[in-house]
């Protein structure tokens, strides 16, 4: 049988180094945290192949002493922590683990100046061993080279990828932290075949909404909603700030989500459940919101040490945790969701302008003008108007036997009187393809799609009226069916089963690989329980045990009955509506929460300003 030994210093370094530094960016990532945490204002990055070649952070902080410079090179050596109470950091890591793990599979050149001191001290150290040290020309702060990473360590330099996306997965780091501190000025240029590319660049002393939407999308400031919360948790306040993105402001994919706690950004699945839990039955399951959030609590409430690089958290209070973070979420577009799509794209405008150079049906009006709003992005499709303008070249075109005249009603134009200047959608003034109202607004043109619109205030409606709680109700099975499942899914579901006897869903243990099931929701009595438990399962190992209100998968097929329950209840796409109707609707709309957009997350209104007309014909 082999002896047990001691590892070697070299190699013991090695194996830390492979908890933190992965690849380029990891190693990135430690250094500008350790740039934040000594208190810089500005911090330069360079990078070279990505980071493959050479990677450089310089910042203005606090700086480093000779003696301070050779502590922060051992194992374990750290400023950051000034008791043994570990689950007390607030800082973002731990310069003793960082910089000697790098230093031992890398080409590491430290240098540093405190303030007062008349020059800096080098120190260079080459996979683990000290090659040089001395005296260092720089002004105050402090420099950190990495070059030549994995170069002694073949294994680990063959899985690394090409310069391009060792710079993707950097860019994406430094863009996170500098999102959590507009405080900082930050820049970051990298050099690739010679050519420089300017990846990141940022003003110090921002605020919060504006270096979010820099980073993000500079359209996100004007879609989105601002959050600024607090409430009181365990051992004190918790907060949340950030941006939150209308749910007409969405993406396909959820990479556009940006967590942080305490400063810190994370990647947890109870926030990202929360996130998606608010927004639940404001988006279709393929949609993502987009947003930044920020949740500030104290320290003794989260444990930041689950992970070596610390990109996973674990709260004392989840369930807290995550209601606070869904109520928030929900409150602040609450007050943001009247709110529409994006203004019209400028280049859309532009085709509006030209006249068509052949006439077009009438018959292809109603279809395409309908197209428009079963886009998700309106400004995107908001260019085929141009292509369904009625044409005036060809008088006879609407006599013809096989073509359809246009649909369309409209009012007496009267003027909009004091009283009715201040609704923020308008007047009605007509209803185009039975489908399309159309609106006037002391200071635009409003197009509402009346099933969308109505099928959003249907289901408040039924939230209001307690039919979320009627589908809630549980419905006794004659006969219990067994679901024979792994032994772990069993686990999972009996952890959670007082979550889900909330939703309806009564369930017991049956021996060790197997769950006996009572009663089911009684709007999915018809449901397949082993699919159902199956799916409940998967849902909480992706997404974690959801406390406070069961399964999240549960709760959204829940939505998803009402908002069936909306939809077969709403004014259909077709329906001639009076005049007073169509006032009468767009008075609800502007009442009810979430209005700005339909349950699948597009838009019901969109609106075109006077100015936007006014360039149409060629008055301003």
């Amino acid at each position: 049988m082999p002896l047990i030994r001691r590892l070697p210093e070299t190699l013991v370094n090695r194996i830390a180094a492979g908890e933190v530094v992965e690849r380029p960016a990891a190693a990135l990532k430690e250094l500008v945290e350790n740039a934040i945490d000594a208190g810089a204002s500005r911090i330069a990055i360079a990078l070279i192949d990505g980071g493959l070649t050479r990677l450089e952070v310089t910042d203005d902080g606090c700086g480093m002493t000779p003696d301070e410079m050779a502590l922060a090179l051992e194992r374990h050596a750290t400023s950051k922590l000034p008791d043994e109470a570990i689950e007390m950091v607030a800082t973002l890591g731990f310069r003793g683990e960082a910089l000697p793990s790098i230093a031992s599979v890398a080409r590491l050149t430290l240098e540093s100046r405190v303030r007062g001191a008349d020059d800096g001290w080098r120190r260079v150290v080459d996979h683990g061993e000290v090659v040089e040290e001395g005296p260092a020309a720089l002004p105050y702060g402090t420099r950190v080279r990495v070059e030549q990473i994995f170069a002694k360590v073949p294994a680990r330099r063959k899985f690394l990828r090409t310069p391009r996306s060792e710079y993707i997965a950097a860019l994406d780091c430094v863009r996170r932290l500098a999102m959590a501190r507009p405080d900082i000025a930050f820049t970051l240029e990298n050099v690739n075949d010679g050519k420089v590319r300017k990846g990141l660049t940022t003003q110090g002393d921002e605020a919060l909404a504006t270096r979010v939407s820099q980073i993000v999308a500079r359209e996100l400031k004007d879609n989105a909603v601002e959050i600024d919360l607090t409430r009181e948790g365990l051992h004190g306040t918790m907060r949340l700030t950030g941006l939150a993105g209308l749910p007409t402001y969405n993406r396909g994919v959820a990479d556009h989500q940006y967590l942080f706690v305490n400063g810190r950004p994370v990647k947890d699945k109870l926030l990202t459940g929360a996130v998606r839990g608010a927004y639940s039955d404001m988006l279709a399951r393929d949609r993502h919101a987009v947003l930044a959030l920020f949740i500030e609590l104290p320290p003794q409430d989260v444990d930041v040490n689950v992970h070596p690089a610390k990109t996973e958290v674990r709260f004392r209070d989840a369930a807290g945790v995550r209601g606070f973070i869904v109520s928030g979420l929900r409150q602040a577009l609450a007050t943001g969701d009247r709110r529409s799509a994006q203004g019209p794209d400028r280049t859309a405008m532009g085709r509006w302008v030209a006249e068509p150079s052949q006439p077009i049906p009438h018959s292809e009006e109603a279809p395409a003008l309908r197209s428009i709003f079963d886009q998700r992005d309106f400004a995107a499709s908001e260019a085929r108007v141009a292509e369904v303008r009625p044409s005036f070249a060809s008088p006879h075109s609407a006599a013809r036997a096989d073509t359809a005249l246009p649909q369309g009603r409209a009012e007496e134009a009267a003027p909009i009187s004091d009283d009715q200047a201040d609704y923020p959608l308008g007047i009605a003034r007509g209803q185009v393809a039975n489908t399309y109202i159309i609106a006037e607004s002391k200071d635009g043109l409003v197009l509402v799609d009346q099933h969308a619109a109505h099928e959003r205030l249907v289901l408040e409606r039924l939230k209001r009226s307690g039919a979320e709680e009627a589908v809630q109700r549980s419905q006794a099975l004659l006969v219990p069916d067994v679901v024979e499942m792994d032994e772990a899914d069993c686990d999972r579901l009996d952890d959670a089963a007082e979550g889900f006897a909330r939703y309806g869903l009564s369930l017991e243990r049956f021996g060790p690989a197997a769950m006996l099931v009572r009663a089911v929701p009684s709007v999915i009595a018809k449901a397949d329980t082993s699919k159902l438990l199956r799916d409940l399962a998967d849902d909480i190992a992706k997404h974690g045990k959801q406390e406070e209100s069961g399964s999240l998968l549960l709760a959204e097929r829940l939505e998803y009955v009402l908002a069936t329950m909306a939809c077969h209840g709403s004014v259909r796409a077709g329906r001639v509506l009076s005049v007073a109707e169509m006032n009468a609707l767009l008075r609800e709309m502007e009442e009810t929460p979430r209005s700005g957009q339909c349950n699948h997350g597009r838009p019901t209104w969109v609106k075109l300003s006077m100015e936007d007309v006014e360039k149409l014909f060629g008055r301003h």
